[in-house]
């Protein structure tokens, strides 16, 4: 061979031999990835199927037997029709957050409740709406507060928790925000019933002269008595993620800008993937100062507690304690739920992927 002459076969062999040495030096890397990737997937099998959704429609009102027979077959219905179609967007693989949103849009557009059409009137006689919603995977929320033309608030909250640097707008500002995320605006009148202004006309002759402060003063309320028909869903997906929402109109004759729990991250709606989903109803004022919904988190993430033993605690000792009626639901990261209330009844229902199903009032 003369100097300089290139040998190709020479040439190919060690670089063949070369990245066969170099592919064995990074196998147990390759068989490590295969691996986890293997675990992975084991472990989304494992939660695959399987999901869980909540629903109230408030707390409050009086015993079994004071309701119109009608009048509560009609609440059971409602409420079922809420729960099914949030239970359909589960069973199909989607998220907890579409579940919980779709769930209270529906309760939102139905005029038995307290949230969307049908809320409850402040002191001038307008409807003033509350909304929150939080995604436990991420840990975001979002939030509005004081508004009146926004058809749907939960919807805008979520707009507020995607589309924004914010966690809580309100008023005028949430009400532009919204409308320039394409959420269906309407006139304040739409949100007024024949039912409850007839409810606010008999608060505004029983309260002439006082205003409506002395709604939210401690230990007005007579446990079991004053309905709250704030309503609310906590989910959990197929995918393991949990998220909580809640919508209101607040209380009968508030001060006009009074705001209560559930707008409040941590009072009444809270999510979080390492423990629970949460929403409440109840006496606004002292669900905000207990941190109620946070409460029942922190209890099973600092100290073990299972959700409904830490559910019974909040709503059937502390709140109980303090003569504030109400009461929550909630759902862990392992499915279990806990639905306790101290007042005479908790419009509320639950369906899970096992075929489980219940709505109930009493």
């Amino acid at each position: 061979m003369k100097i300089g002459s290139f040998n190709h076969k020479s040439f190919y062999t060690t670089r063949f031999v070369f990245f066969f040495c170099f592919i064995l030096s990074f196998w147990p890397l390759i068989e490590l990835s295969a691996q986890i990737e293997t675990a992975a997937a084991a472990m989304a099998d494992d939660n695959s199927g399987r999901w869980v959704l909540v629903i109230h429609g408030g707390a409050g009102g009086g015993v079994k037997g004071t309701m119109a027979e009608e009048k509560e077959k009609e609440y059971l219905v409602k409420l079922d029709e809420a729960l099914n179609l949030g239970a359909k967007i589960l069973a199909k693989g989607g998220s907890s957050l579409d579940a919980v949103e779709a769930a209270i849009r529906y309760m939102e557009d139905c005029p038995l409740f307290n949230a969307g059409v049908g809320a409850v009137l402040n002191e001038d006689g307008k409807a003033e709406l509350d909304a929150a919603i939080m995604d436990g995977r991420s840990g975001m929320a979002g939030a509005v507060a004081g508004v009146s033309i926004i058809k749907n608030p939960i919807s805008a909250a979520r707009r507020v928790m995607e589309k924004s640097n914010h966690v809580l707008i309100i008023g005028k500002g949430a009400e532009i925000f919204a409308k320039k995320q394409g959420v269906e605006m309407v006139e304040p009148a739409y949100f007024i019933t024949p039912e409850r202004l007839q409810d606010w006309e008999k608060w505004k002759s029983k309260n002439k002269g006082n205003s409506g402060n002395n709604q939210a003063k401690p230990g007005n309320p007579t446990p079991g008595q004053e309905k709250h028909g704030t309503v609310g869903a906590v989910a959990l997906d197929q995918q393991g993620n949990l998220a909580a929402g809640t919508s209101t109109g607040g209380m009968m004759g508030k001060m006009v800008g009074r705001v209560g729990d559930t707008p409040i991250i941590g009072a009444g709606t809270y999510a979080n993937n390492k423990t629970c989903a949460v929403s409440a109803t109840g006496h606004g004022e002292y669900f905000i100062r207990d941190v109620v919904a946070y409460d029942l988190s922190a209890m099973m993430e600092y100290s073990g507690m299972p959700v409904e033993k830490a559910g019974q605690i909040i709503i059937m000792d502390k709140l109980a304690q303090q003569k504030a009626n109400g009461g929550l639901i909630a759902v862990d990261k392992d499915g279990n739920i806990c639905l306790p209330f101290n007042t005479n009844a908790m419009f509320r229902g639950f369906a899970k992927s096992n075929g489980e199903h219940e709505v109930a009032i009493y």
